[in-house]
């Protein structure tokens, strides 16, 4: 699940009762969001419940369901949703079923209050796990065989683990950045205008800092300057200028803040802005890859092939087929 790779990826989701509705969206809403920027279908996701019955969320809006959720030998990821009152719902059917499941998922997620499930079906025995801030106490307590960290998300092996929501949000950019590459992570991010920390933040959560961003003005200085600059790309010591920092100084902000050197930012802010052009536009490619700061046409396409798995010619090709099978006949 999490490397590099062009093919379709199928989530399952266990929705619990009483699970907050941004919840369930913070998961499905990115994977969302890379479909609709890559114009194909990267990922697919079924809703599942305990009993197979739509589950009642915490706003009174009763979430379907795809199916009741089974003990199989499929592989396909499994993303455990809960956020109030998850101990109604850890049975030890339910627990048995997870801990079953576990043998053959590739990856097994944790999403809030789901950390908890899955410590109760001893999932994370031995391994690195983070729970919603008000919790982390009596979680610690409670599984003295887990490693409790104040992390927004954890990855460790096979079993992901998120804080909250918005932590869930920065998994799920996460997962696409290691999938498809920074580039459509950085588009999925801007297309919600949520402004990401760090894919990797180390910063503890607290009541007061709960689902805040601490940016350093340097780096969102920098960040503009990049995007005013889109056509005729600044070199780092004259942006690090610009900053009132030197170069090396800003690359270590850049790395700390969103957890990419600004030349990986600014390469994905270029080429996002060149495939918008391709996708949107009948500009030739060496237009377009002039207004994004590429000496030549062939340097943008192996840009963009790296980037994001096929040409520009190839992007608008398949587009252009979706299009016609779609128009009515």
């Amino acid at each position: 699940m999490l490397q590099r790779s062009t093919e379709r990826l199928d989530i399952d989701l266990l929705i619990l009762p009483e699970t907050n509705l941004i919840l369930i969206a913070s998961v499905i809403e990115p994977l969302r969001g890379a479909n609709r920027i890559a114009g194909t279908e990267l990922y697919r996701w079924r809703l599942l419940t305990p009993d197979g019955a739509p589950v009642p969320t915490t706003s009174h809006i009763a979430i379907p369901t795809q199916g009741a959720f089974r003990t199989t030998t499929e592989n396909v990821p499994l993303f455990v949703l809960a956020s109030y009152s998850w101990r109604q719902s850890a049975t030890p059917a339910l627990k048995m079923q997870l801990s079953q499941a576990a043998r053959h998922r590739s990856i097994v997620a944790g999403i809030e209050s789901g950390t908890w499930l899955l410590a109760e079906a001893s999932l994370l025995d031995g391994l690195s796990a983070t729970v919603h801030w008000e919790d982390y106490e009596d979680f610690a307590l409670a599984y003295p065989e887990v490693r409790a960290v104040k992390d927004r998300f954890v990855i460790d092996g096979k079993r992901l683990t998120t804080s909250g929501s918005l932590p869930t949000v920065d998994l799920m950019l996460e997962v696409i950045r290691q999938r498809q590459g920074y580039s459509l992570a950085l588009e999925v991010s801007r297309l919600f205008r949520y402004e990401q920390p760090s894919f990797h933040a180390d910063e503890t959560l607290s009541a007061a800092s709960a689902g805040l961003r601490a940016h350093d003005p340097r780096v969102t200085q920098a960040v503009h300057l990049m995007e005013e600059h889109i056509e005729q790309p600044l070199v780092l010591a004259r942006l690090a200028r610009r900053v009132g920092v030197s170069a090396r100084h800003l690359q270590d902000l850049f790395q700390q803040s969103i957890g990419a050197p600004p030349h990986v930012h600014y390469l994905a802010l270029r080429l996002n802005t060149a495939r918008r052009k391709v996708i949107e536009t009948t500009a030739s490619f060496a237009d377009i890859a002039a207004a994004t700061g590429f000496n030549s046409a062939s340097a943008f396409a192996r840009s963009y092939r790296a980037s994001f798995s096929e040409s520009p010619s190839e992007t608008r090709r398949r587009l252009r087929r979706r299009i016609i099978s779609s128009a009515p006949t």
